[in-house]
């Protein structure tokens, strides 16, 4: 039995790896390949440097309360809550429902927002983003819904940027006015007595004759 075969020969088929297709396709399109890796990461708007140091710390709920809030951290100063540099070059901070501090990082994102949290992607369920800061006063929110429904919106206040409070000394005690001297008793004087004075004549009726 004959096998059949074709009178054509058979064609040669070229694959054209999918990537080349891509590559092409991007270079005539002017497509960034950066674009599959991710948006680059954007640097942060403050440092750690810039936010180290002892603090005033109280929290709110309502927009309305953060300028009564601000005041309260003021006088939280006299127990600050200290912000420390880490030794990765973060700093050491609490985390939500942690009572030991753990060395944060200051993300950026995009908008300019800067984030401050644990390792990774800035935004995370972890972080607290930076609403404000000009150097004394701090304002942090936390990103998960539900840690900023419990812990509110925190109010950091840099303790050394409040001059210190002169403690006004005591009054002094008015001194008692001192008695005045009693006067001396007057000494009465003896009434003079009168005495006769030497050689003083005495008259004297003369005697009568009885002739």
């Amino acid at each position: 039995m004959r096998t059949l075969t074709s009178a054509y020969p058979s064609p040669r088929i070229y694959w054209i790896p999918a990537v080349a297709i891509l590559i092409a396709s991007c270079s005539s399109t002017g497509f960034n390949m950066n674009s599959l890796t991710g948006p680059a990461n954007t640097p942060p708007a403050y440092q750690a440097d810039q936010i180290v140091g002892k603090y005033g710390l109280a929290a709110y709920q309502r927009d309305e309360d953060r300028t009564r809030t601000e005041a309260e951290a003021r006088r939280q100063c006299r127990q600050p809550y200290e912000i420390v540099k880490g030794p990765g070059g973060g700093v050491l901070m609490h985390l939500a429902d942690q009572s030991e501090p753990t060395e944060l990082q200051l993300k950026g994102a995009a908008g300019g927002k800067t984030f401050i949290g644990p390792e990774g992607d800035a935004g995370g369920e972890q972080d607290r983003e930076v609403v404000s800061f000009d150097g004394k006063v701090l304002v942090l929110r936390w990103v998960d819904a539900e840690v900023a429904s419990r812990y509110g919106t925190a109010i950091y206040v840099r303790c050394d940027s409040i001059p210190a409070t002169k403690r006004k000394a005591p009054p002094r005690k008015k001194a008692a006015p001192k008695a005045k001297a009693a006067a001396p008793a007057k000494q009465l004087q003896p009434a003079p007595v009168e005495s006769p004075q030497p050689n003083t004549p005495v008259f004297t009726e003369p005697p009568r004759n009885p002739n």
